[in-house]
């Protein structure tokens, strides 16, 4: 397994400041994000991980960019998508485990302004357009690099070709801290960094230093506000300020990479709208809009956010289908918003009926699934002082029994989500 070598005073002192604290709190108000899976790859239609899944030659890879080319592309036109949908923050990939940097680079020419003749730095302009629409933009980071030689070989990208006698963990480290130091200088205030990859070298009979804290380090201090989050798929290090959850609501682990302790730090689940997070020409495999904002939901009530991923086509625009279910979710969170949006996980724990949230002295009980039209809310040391259905603002009947109430509806539920308002204290 990787581990942190030679603690220093930063990692066993972390303690947040107020700037981190008050952008916790922050992210937790915000709840839903898009995470943007985009690079080179996209022009091979098959996901981001195709370099590694064809054993592409790491000399043969690079030769991509020399046709990237997405006319299409209008920061303006996906922030103003993204934002209609009640996402408040884009997490997006500025170099990925193929080691392209979507974003304009002085460390090196493999770059999007660089090495592709579209020579605009996307980042920039999504940062500008996040800026005007009040977006908050947080950087995907690879840690790991299947093309770059002085990457230490891991267990990913065995057959890209790569020589065995240049890796140099030194430069290469110096390397990802100096294009950290570009991202949080060059691009205005940025929300968080979303590491990746460290998974990369887990042999138990070969533990690897990543010097995580340094990292984390230099990027408190490089901006004292942005957030550090790391997708090890363990309980957080000191310096993390987001714990997140690949593919699975916090608690579960349905999908094998989430079942690490959950954290007293801000949660995240990270999900695709359909199979893939690059773009992939062959899923349409695409979650219905009840699905995902039942995703959001139980999110919600689990106290994490939502971060729900689009692989943008080659040509720079987002999928259909993407776009329809982003105005989906959106319609959706013009009625219930308030729901969702600066609440915290309810007083009623998550049941296979739903979950609750709550924000002030509001508790919201979202009845995603139910066949009866009684429902029992354990609601211990807590007082009812009212329930209404929060759409017409109907007054719901309830009664007063041991350690709760019970709700009696009209009518089973058949709504993406009904939401009952109790005003506790």
């Amino acid at each position: 397994m990787f581990v942190l070598l030679g603690l220093d005073l930063f990692s066993q002192t972390y303690q947040p400041s107020q700037e981190i604290r008050d952008a916790q709190q922050q992210f937790q108000d915000d709840k839903f994000g898009i995470f943007i899976h985009w690079g080179i790859y996209s022009m091979l239609g098959s996901g981001e991980w195709v370099m590694q899944n064809r054993n592409i030659n790491y000399q043969e890879y690079p030769k991509l960019a020399g046709g990237f080319y997405p006319a299409h592309f209008n920061a303006d036109e996906w922030v103003r998508a993204i934002k209609a949908s009640g996402a408040r923050y884009i997490t997006i990939t500025s170099r990925h485990h193929d080691g392209f940097s979507m974003f304009h680079t002085a460390q090196s020419a493999y770059n999007i302004v660089d090495a592709t003749p579209f020579h605009r730095d996307i980042i920039k302009e999504l940062a500008e357009a996040c800026r005007r629409e009040g977006i908050r933009l947080h950087f995907y980071y690879s840690h790991l690099d299947w093309g770059r030689t002085d990457y230490p070989l891991g267990r990913t990208g065995l057959g890209t070709g790569r020589p065995k006698d240049r890796q140099n963990w030194p430069e290469y480290y110096q390397f990802m801290n100096r294009q950290l130091t570009e991202l949080l200088t060059n691009y205005g205030p940025i929300g968080a960094i979303w590491f990746d990859g460290v998974w990369d070298h887990d042999s138990d009979s070969k533990p690897f230093d990543w010097q995580l804290w340094g990292q984390y380090e230099l990027i408190h201090r490089l901006q004292p506000s942005c957030l550090v989050a790391n997708n090890h798929h363990l309980t957080p290090f000191p310096g993390e300020d987001i714990q997140i959850f690949e593919r699975d609501l916090p608690g579960e682990n349905k999908a094998g990479l989430s079942g690490q302790d959950i954290s007293p730090l801000p949660l995240e689940t990270c999900e695709t709208m359909n199979t893939t997070w690059g773009y992939n020409i062959l899923d349409d495999q695409y979650k219905s809009a009840r699905q995902l904002i039942h995703l959001l939901v139980r999110a919600a009530g689990k106290n994490a956010n939502l971060l729900l991923n689009i692989g943008p086509q080659p040509d720079g625009r987002l999928p259909e289908e993407s776009l329809k279910r982003l105005s989906e979710i959106g319609e959706w969170m013009k009625l219930y918003e308030p729901t969702i949006r600066n609440t915290r996980g309810g007083d009623v724990a998550p049941h296979d009926w739903g979950v609750s949230t709550r924000h002030g002295d509001k508790l919201y009980i979202h009845i995603l699934q139910l066949q009866d039209t009684s429902l029992f809310l354990p609601l211990s040391g807590l007082k009812v002082k009212g329930v209404c259905d929060f759409l017409t603002r109907r007054a719901v009947k309830y009664t007063k029994v041991e350690d709760g109430i019970v709700l009696h509806l009209e009518h089973a539920p058949d709504e993406i989500d009904h939401v009952i308002e109790l005003t506790v204290k």
